[in-house]
């Protein structure tokens, strides 16, 4: 699952995490990103010395999704050192999101983070608060090997802030829906014609509840903000509207079409009966799935290799249906260097997370993960080509990239995140309504916000 934690400075006590909910936030203060920057100078020269010298690095990486992930990231890692033979990289599993961001915090605190990382996304801000993470733009500015339009805009969205880029693209993923084309058949529905609206979705649901399975399956856990992200933005008129504005200050949890959407699903158990009742955990919907006990289920791409390896039935994979425009929330994390290590290893550390985004190595992490290819030219490459060829629900979640944006993403993210996904599974509990729901989560989190708008 996705945990969500609370990063909290305390001005005596340095970086402090809390985990779970109800908790007081102390007064945060925000950090120079321009104090994490290395100077050119320090760039260049540790550039050079971490191609002479020998470099070794840690690198932490968390799997949230079943499928091969270690052994891929094992095996790119060693790619790596055999063309990189003076920089050895030792990678580190180290859990689910919320296990991986425990271990960096500590590692942070005591002055001692691993030098390179994959985490969430959404931690961008959590990670600026805490000045934890360099800039890569002296990096980017000096490489002609890397061109960061490559990567594609929705992934960059969330790199970005203040006009600087911290992180690269790497683990990252949309929400798509995969359905059992046996079952569509069984019911009588087009196996090609997946369920395109609301509409559609509550209608095909129906049908294909019978013999004992669900019509449909989403979570309502720990990933509860993220799903009703997806249907908010379908049923906005304006892409640009989120649940969070660009500096991650503010949020707009109690618009109209929010409540909508989380009614909507609502609905899908409540009135129309086409899923289980209450908060449905986010491991359960793709074991359900590849066992035969739901028609469908709307989930992460990264989950697309698991199915892929272990269904044995035929399913399609396709755009969540929508209700005003298509939309998706990207998920996963990026590549981040931190800031409490030596030059030389931040520059070896670039190297690496240069060498993983690289078009063949995004293409292959694609095709061994199920994960979405970072990269635009990742697609050109024969390992994609071949791969798409015989498996085209590979290319879904990279088409959808043209409507999806960035995941929910602010300052103090896990008290905002955790107000919100706390009110969300209320309301799938029965025990509030969506526009209570929603009001309360936007009251909490904008005392939440209240330091960094000041």
């Amino acid at each position: 699952m996705r945990k969500h934690l609370k990063w909290i400075l305390l001005p005596t006590a340095g970086l402090t995490l809390l985990a779970g909910c109800g908790q007081t936030a102390g007064t945060s203060s925000t950090a120079s990103p321009s104090s994490a920057s290395p100077s050119a100078a320090a760039t260049s020269a540790a550039s050079a010395k971490a191609a002479s010298e020998p470099v070794e690095l840690t690198f932490y990486y968390p799997v949230n999704v079943g499928g091969p992930v270690m052994k891929v990231i094992d095996s790119m890692t060693n790619k790596f050192m055999e063309s990189h033979p003076n920089i050895k990289v030792k990678p580190v599993y180290t859990g689910n999101y919320g296990d991986n961001t425990i271990k960096i915090q500590s590692g942070i605190q005591a002055k001692q983070p691993p030098d390179i990382a994959v985490m969430m996304s959404t931690e961008l801000y959590s990670m600026l608060d805490s000045n934890a993470i360099i800039p890569l733009d002296d990096f980017i500015a000096k490489d002609p090997s890397i061109n960061v339009k490559d990567f594609y805009p929705a992934f960059v969205e969330d790199t970005q802030t203040g006009g600087k880029t911290y992180s690269l693209p790497f683990q990252r993923s949309t929400i798509v829906l995969y359905y059992n084309k046996q079952m569509f058949k069984e019911a009588g529905l087009d196996p090609e014609k997946p369920p395109k609206t609301w509409d559609d979705l509550i209608d095909y649901a129906k049908k294909l509840k019978r013999d004992g399975h669900a019509g449909l399956e989403i979570p309502g856990n720990d990933d509860s903000y993220w799903m009703l992200q997806l249907f908010a933005l379908q049923n906005h008129t304006d892409p640009k509207v989120n649940l969070m504005s660009s500096d991650g200050k503010k949020v707009l949890f109690d618009q109209p079409e929010n409540v909508e959407a989380l009614q909507f699903w609502l609905d899908l158990s409540r009135k129309h009966k086409v899923m289980a009742e209450g908060i449905i955990d986010w491991a359960t919907v793709p074991t359900d799935f590849i066992q035969g006990k739901t028609a469908m289920m709307v989930h992460t791409s990264g989950n697309l290799t698991n199915v892929k390896n272990n269904a044995k039935f035929d399913f399609g994979v396709a755009f969540p249906p929508m209700k005003k425009q298509f939309g998706s929330p990207t998920g996963g994390g990026n590549l981040y260097i931190f800031k409490d290590t030596e030059p030389k290893k931040q520059a070896a550390a670039w190297e690496f997370a240069k060498f993983m985004t690289e078009p063949e190595q995004a293409a292959q992490f694609s095709v061994g993960t199920g994960y979405v290819g970072v990269r635009k030219s990742a697609f050109d490459t024969e390992t994609m080509k071949k791969y798409a060829a015989s498996f085209p629900q590979a290319l879904v979640a990279r088409d959808q990239l043209e409507y999806a944006h960035a995941e929910l993403s602010t300052h103090n993210h896990g008290k905002v995140s955790t107000a919100l996904t706390n009110q969300i599974q209320a309301v799938l509990a029965g025990t509030i309504d969506p526009a209570g729901a929603l009001k309360k989560a936007q009251e909490e989190a904008e005392r939440a916000l209240a330091p960094f708008n000041k």
